[in-house]
């Protein structure tokens, strides 16, 4: 059978236009990407917030995410997910002995400049963001970065054009030219020497002069293209035209903006978290940068301290008397005046008179100083518990609602068994001691009330007490947001002055709170206990 060359023609152009289906979707989209690079999960969040910056500019470039061992095999899936090509690289050893720990993977960051697969690259930390189109930097030369910290190059964003010959002369030089950093950074300012003195790179130039002119070695960029946050908490504002803006670059050490505690510290934090949550769900449960597990831990943690509150209020409350009793008797206490119990005889009240009215109440000296030391131990324990065991990146709101909660209910419950020892103390000390006066002890309650102070479940001085401090606690922290103040160091200065207040109340509070619950072991040595006493009462 024959076949005629008009036909061979024919099949031979199929099958070249099926090839060219299957290696154009195979070939990268562009000759040109921006890249990050992950060492692990922790700067998931954070690349996932600089890929929907990017996309939400315009661009349709590739997103490429260099990622070592440290990943997981679900944050590639979800990277993947969010349109980031994923690709998996080994880690260049530091050889740099003395450094900081979290150097240890930096300079794997230099095997950008061997992605010769691009044209050119535009690499950006996982801490940054991009609040303008960065397309023009395309155009920059063979390496553009901007100078920072007393005209040293950053490398949080740079424009690379990759090489071989480039790559393979850094590896050559990683052990001999020296990283004033430790890391990467430090070895990219021994590398590419002069940087200081290279042009700023111009983007606005018309493109007969760019194509005529030599693709300049080094240029800088202007601080628009990477503005750090430290330039912010200089003058609380950005010393650039805002409006100009292109990336912002969260520097801060601990004050990533994925952490929860950053947005009320610093403004700038809220540009971040406005992209944040209108991440879309790439994954089940990942929508506005949440994830299963720590969703899980959330609710968690939202339950357990509404719990542990509950079962203590039923052990010092509910398993004698109602609810509606103890309301009544607060309400008469705020009124101050003397709920009368039908179920008692008279008798019975004035029987009960005579044993508390005849003791002699001794404080030990050291009883002030030790319940002090408690009450600021059990604060700190309190404070430093749930910075541990919230998960980082929650969002703000959920964070501070979580450590209110978790750090009052831990020292209610700290403070109020401290509380309760002390109570016990008196207790036995009263029964040791064989001295009984005519007087009646100079507590806070009058003579001819010790029935009712007996039946008494809840002391309304600890209740006051313990209301200020929380009202002074939440105060504190909250002041710089009441005087619309958006320094950090104001923001600081703010929070310390509250914390002093705060201070100087607990230490008053503890005192007095303790020599009250030793007054009150001490007179009801002899008084049979069928419930377990109350915190903080």
């Amino acid at each position: 059978m024959r076949i005629s060359v008009l036909q061979l023609g024919v099949v031979s152009l199929l099958i070249f236009l099926i090839c060219s289906c299957f290696i154009g979707a195979y070939s990268s989209k562009s000759d040109e990407a921006y890249v990050t690079l992950l060492y692990g999960d922790e700067f998931l969040l954070g690349v996932r917030v600089l890929g929907k910056s990017i996309r939400d500019t315009g661009s349709t470039k590739d997103m490429v995410v260099l990622v070592s061992d440290g990943v997981s095999e679900y944050a590639k899936q979800l990277l993947k997910a969010d349109g980031w090509l994923v690709e998996k690289i080994s880690l260049l050893a530091n050889p740099n002995q003395v450094r900081p720990r979290r150097f240890w993977g930096v300079y794997t960051k230099l095997k950008v400049f061997n992605m010769t697969s691009y044209k050119k690259v535009v690499y950006l930390d996982a801490d940054t963001i991009v609040v303008k189109s960065i397309e023009d930097l395309f155009k920059c030369g063979k390496f553009c970065a901007n100078l920072k910290h007393s005209e040293r190059l950053n490398s949080g964003v740079m424009v690379v054009e990759p090489s071989g010959k480039v790559f393979n002369d850094m590896m050559s030089k990683v052990t001999t030219l020296p990283s004033y950093t430790g890391g990467d950074q430090g070895f990219l300012n021994s590398y590419y020497v002069g940087f200081a003195n290279a042009h700023v790179y111009e983007p606005n130039l018309p493109s007969d002069v760019l194509n005529s002119r030599k693709v300049p070695e080094m240029e800088r960029l202007s601080t628009l293209y990477n503005a750090d946050v430290g330039l912010y908490l200089l003058a609380n504002k950005w010393m650039v035209d805002e409006k100009e803006l292109r990336v912002i670059h969260y520097t801060l050490g601990p004050l990533k903006p994925w952490d929860w505690w950053t947005s009320w510290l610093l403004k700038p934090v809220d540009v971040w978290q406005n992209v944040r949550v209108q991440l879309q769900e790439s994954l089940p449960g990942t929508g506005g940068g949440k994830n299963s597990r720590d969703e899980l831990l959330v609710k968690f943690l939202y339950l357990l301290p509404l719990l542990l509150i509950a079962f203590c209020y039923y052990r010092s409350f509910l398993q004698t008397q109602s609810l509606w009793h103890h309301i009544r008797q607060m309400y008469y206490r705020v009124r101050g005046g003397v709920l009368a119990y039908a179920s008692v005889p008279p008798s019975a009240s004035s029987s009960t008179q005579q044993s508390p009215n005849g003791l002699q109440l001794k404080v030990p000296a050291y009883l002030g100083a030790i319940s002090i030391c408690v009450c600021f131990a059990a604060a700190l324990v309190s404070l430093g518990l749930p910075l541990l065991i919230i998960p980082r990146q929650v969002m703000p709101w959920t964070g501070l609602f979580l450590m209110y909660e978790w750090t009052f209910t831990l020292f209610f419950l700290l403070f109020g068994s401290y509380l309760h020892l002390v109570y016990q103390w008196g207790r036995i000390a009263a029964n040791q001691s064989a001295q009984f006066l005519a007087h009646p002890v100079a507590l806070d309650y009058e003579p001819g009330k010790g029935h009712q102070r007996q039946q008494s479940c809840c002391d309304a001085a600890a209740w006051y007490y313990g209301l200020g401090m929380a009202f002074l606690a939440i105060a504190a922290p909250a002041l710089p947001g009441i005087f619309g103040v958006t320094s950090l160091f104001l923001r600081l200065g703010l929070m310390v002055v509250g914390g002093l207040i705060l201070a100087s109340f607990m230490t008053y509070a503890s005192e007095h709170l303790s020599i009250r619950s030793f007054g009150r072991g001490y007179e009801e040595r002899n008084t049979p206990r069928s419930r377990s006493i109350c915190f903080l009462c």
